[in-house]
């Protein structure tokens, strides 16, 4: 899931942002970029780093998605195939942006929306760990793969065939039709009741997976000084995953 916030904090070091989500016809790369030199690599934006590079990534991803696997498989038993489903965001969630971020990092400019509209219609984001194997387990259960996006209404088709191509089973991808109000709670109901945009059936949904506190029903940035009990969700039907590239979080102040 993107979101459309400046990527105006590099220049100070600082951790960059971007927004956020396989073409129709393919389009044309962008234009080459200069070769990372080893100040540019240092000054590479620590968040940026540890996505494309750590070790940990791979193993949070991996992690999150086991466990994922072994909560879905006990909360399917006895469910009638084809009457339920898992909703997942698309962007750091099961695709990987991370290229992009790099692009953009490297030659010292912000996000912009043609060097992301390029990105997107390429339709070289790969699938992270872990999602394909989740969500195909999810498909042999007799569940349905859900995508629920923020990437804009025009970008659906492309990011679809995306998402298809790298092995993730969506049964359906409903991007945002609304670009002043990202709220995805319209679209999650319209999943569970069978109502537009959505062309499936009514699907009770087990689990919703995500990088953004706004990849789960009714919740935001708020929840971070709720009580503990806010967060009942997580480990059960909410799955958040590690994000520290860019989010609704950055707006936070910092205590």
């Amino acid at each position: 899931m993107r979101h459309q916030i400046l990527f105006t904090l590099l220049v100070t070091g600082t951790l960059a942002c971007a927004t956020g989500t396989v073409p129709a016809t393919q389009q044309p790369a962008p234009a080459a970029t200069p070769a990372a030199t080893p100040a540019a690599t240092s000054q590479m934006p620590t968040g940026i780093r540890w996505f494309a590079a750590a070790a940990e990534q791979r193993a949070a991803y991996v992690q999150t998605y086991r466990f994922a696997t072994a909560t879905i498989e006990r909360l399917a038993q006895g469910r009638p195939a084809g009457s339920w489903a898992v909703i997942l965001d698309a962007d750091e969630t099961v695709i990987d942006n991370s290229p992009y971020e790099i692009q953009q990092a490297r030659i010292g400019v912000p996000y912009d929306s043609a060097s992301w509209d390029a990105w997107v219609k390429r339709g070289a984001a790969r699938a992270l760990p872990g999602a394909v194997a989740f969500t195909s387990r999810v498909h042999a259960l007799g569940g349905r793969v859900v995508i629920v996006t923020n990437r804009d209404q025009q970008y659906c088709d492309v990011s679809r065939e995306n998402i298809l191509r790298v092995g993730v089973p969506a049964d359906e991808v409903l991007c945002r039709t609304d670009r002043a109000n990202g709220s995805k709670d319209p679209r999650f109901e319209a999943v569970q009741s069978g109502t537009a945009p959505s062309t499936l059936p009514p699907l009770n949904v087990l689990m919703w997976v995500g990088d953004n506190i706004q990849d789960f029903p009714h919740l935001g940035q708020s929840i971070r000084s709720a009580p503990d009990s806010a967060l009942a969700g997580f480990g059960e039907k909410y799955i958040v995953l590690p994000n520290p590239m860019y989010g609704s979080w950055e707006r936070n102040p910092v205590p």
